[in-house]
């Protein structure tokens, strides 16, 4: 594990910010949205590109809301592409966006390897690059100014500590549905998730697939697993929500009980995963905020005023389960 630096800032001060009005922007007409006008002739207003991963589930979509709505709110003309997960014309949209004359670049890369040249044609245009949620090969001070983001390797540490704590009593066999191949949220996630079970022989992770944190695709995934090990597991984690809510499905579907024949622990704290807790047919989500438009706002306008701002800053976590799940469902996305 990579040893972190940076600053943590406070969960509480994070919810500060959880209000969103729920717009459309998952589907623009156009891959690229301006949120002020482009044309309009302002020498002082501040030009910023947004490139998107993707935007096909909930926490890509408050991701993205919260960064438009900071924009808005603070004046600042925000140029958004959305990949629509496909690499390739991610780092499409980047020269796109820096075609335009940004002053900075929001970079959520989809990959870790295969997204890193897109870095090289920030720092040939000489524009600094703000690299928010995923990872991406580069050197924070030098590639990139600093990464902002949570951290996925405690995130799957979370998930295998819950899941022990609450049903370590019994040889946990676990299916783990994992994300996006290549992402560093699926191989941090893996990497924290497996260091808790591996200090308990008893317990075994007995099938891992991927389903590119799709929840369709975890559904069919989880419907095909369920065929192979006939029944020998009682435990999945999923590295997001969304996947989890389809391996509930796809247990329904075969006639099982989630929370009873299954125990899910899943990623995000996304509201559809809450209510699940509620209904007793998840056992726990760990929470990734979203909310990145006001902490990635600052810190830009923090480089504006020319100050130093660190090489990576850490959005804290935390875990909802049937204690805390009706308390926090309205914090949730």
């Amino acid at each position: 594990m990579t040893i972190l630096r940076g600053v943590y800032v406070s969960f509480a001060i994070i919810l500060l910010f959880v209000s969103c009005t729920q717009k459309d922007v998952s589907s623009p007409e156009d891959s690229t949205l301006s949120v002020i006008d482009p044309d309009a002739e302002s020498s002082d207003t501040l030009v910023v590109g947004f490139s998107q991963l993707e935007n096909e589930n909930p926490w890509r979509i408050a991701q993205t809301i919260s960064m438009v709505q900071e924009a808005e709110r603070l004046g600042i003309d925000l140029r958004y592409a959305d990949a629509g997960g496909d690499t390739e014309k991610q780092l499409q949209d980047v020269q796109n966006l820096l075609a335009q004359g940004i002053d900075y670049l929001i970079f959520d890369p989809r990959e870790y390897e295969e997204s890193a040249p897109a870095l090289k044609y920030a720092k040939d245009r000489d524009v600094p690059v703000i690299v928010v949620d995923r990872d991406v090969r580069g050197e924070a001070g030098t590639d990139y100014v600093t990464r902002i983001a949570t951290d996925f390797y405690q995130e799957g540490r979370n998930a295998g500590q819950w899941l022990v704590q609450h049903y370590g009593d019994m040889p946990l066999r676990v299916i783990e549905i994992t994300g996006t191949e290549g992402s560093s949220a699926a191989i941090d996630r893996q990497t924290g998730f497996r260091s808790v079970l591996d200090r308990y022989p008893e317990h075994t992770v007995i099938l891992a697939a991927t389903a590119d944190f799709v929840r369709a695709e975890a559904q069919r995934v989880m419907e095909n697993v369920i065929q192979s090990v006939d029944g020998g597991f009682n435990s999945v984690f999923a590295h997001n929500d969304e996947m989890a809510i389809g391996v509930i499905q796809a247990l329904k579907n075969a006639g099982l009980e989630p929370g009873v024949d299954a125990v899910i622990v899943g990623i995000d704290g996304a509201r559809d995963a809450v209510k699940a807790i509620i209904a007793g047919e998840m056992g726990a989500t760990v929470i990734v905020n979203p909310r990145y438009g006001p902490v990635t706002f600052e810190t830009i306008l923090a480089l504006e005023r020319g100050e130093t701002v660190p090489e990576e800053i850490i959005i804290p976590d935390g875990v909802i389960d049937a204690e805390n799940a009706e308390e926090l469902i309205e914090d949730s996305f």
